[in-house]
């Protein structure tokens, strides 16, 4: 009898134990957490194959390493520098650098396992940290700017950039990031308006630059006229007199004007 029961606590602890072994996926890293990781970044270790977690406090983390993508449900609000309203609805891909897998699973263990692991690091980690960033950058822009050609695009790729830097610190390797930016009609209406006022307004001024100019030119006109009047016609009638006069023929009464300019 008592060897019966030897057998049926033996046969019971080996079921236990072998339904309390997990294999780690492939293309995963599994990271094992033990003695409930009271020891901090101590009690998590890098783990595959099939892993034993039959002991108490002990838990197996699976972190995929192949791309992930991710991007928000419904599209926030955010405000230029001149309080224009404006939205957008961020996508964003994303890989866990390997070597960082026990960073990530021991920063954000407190939000969940298993294969909503991630998803669960998205909605309550990445995407509300994306929407600070972005929040806190587009302050820096002008709705016009932002509306020009090329702006939106400098835009995102200063965003994608500082979530670039946010997401590495966090043991992830970001591979794409779009902001999808929307305005509305009423303010693209409203920056239309505005370009075309500027653009009349430049208009405008380029017509007073070039009349300007026109006066300077009619201006240079004159003055080159009023010298010539006064200088070249007396040379001009001078040469014309001495080509007629032999230089014997004696001079009465009051010598022309134009003569004494020789004197």
């Amino acid at each position: 009898m008592k060897t019966k029961i030897k057998f049926m606590l033996v046969a019971l602890m080996a079921t236990v134990i072998f339904s309390s072994c997990e294999r780690v996926a492939p293309n995963y890293a599994g990271v094992l957490m033990e003695n409930y990781g009271k020891e901090g970044k101590e009690d998590f270790k890098i783990v595959s194959g099939k892993v034993s977690t039959w002991e108490w406090g002990t838990e197996l983390f699976q972190v995929p390493l192949f791309e992930q993508r991710g991007g928000f449900q419904k599209s926030v609000t955010l405000k230029a520098a001149d309080n224009t309203e404006f939205n957008a609805t961020p996508l964003y891909s994303y890989r866990v650098i390997k070597d960082k897998a026990i960073d990530v699973v021991f920063d954000n263990k407190h939000i969940g396992n298993g294969d909503g692991f991630m998803r669960s690091l998205e909605d309550n980690i990445l995407e509300p940290r994306i929407y600070d960033l972005i929040k806190e950058e587009s302050r820096k822009y002008k709705t016009d700017t932002l509306m020009a050609d090329g702006g939106s695009l400098a835009f995102e790729k200063k965003l994608e950039d500082i979530v670039r830097a946010e997401f590495k610190d966090r043991g992830l390797d970001l591979k794409s990031f779009s902001a999808q930016l929307e305005f509305s009609d009423r303010v693209r209406e409203k920056i239309d308006n505005r370009n075309e006022v500027n653009t009349n307004i430049s208009v405008i001024d380029q017509k007073i630059e070039e009349q300007k100019k026109q006066n300077e030119l009619e201006r240079l006109k004159t003055e080159q006229a009023l010298i010539t009047s006064k200088g070249l016609t007396k040379e001009i009638l001078y040469k014309q007199f001495i080509d007629k006069w032999d230089g014997k023929t004696p001079l009465y009464g009051v010598i022309p004007e134009f003569l004494k300019m020789t004197n």
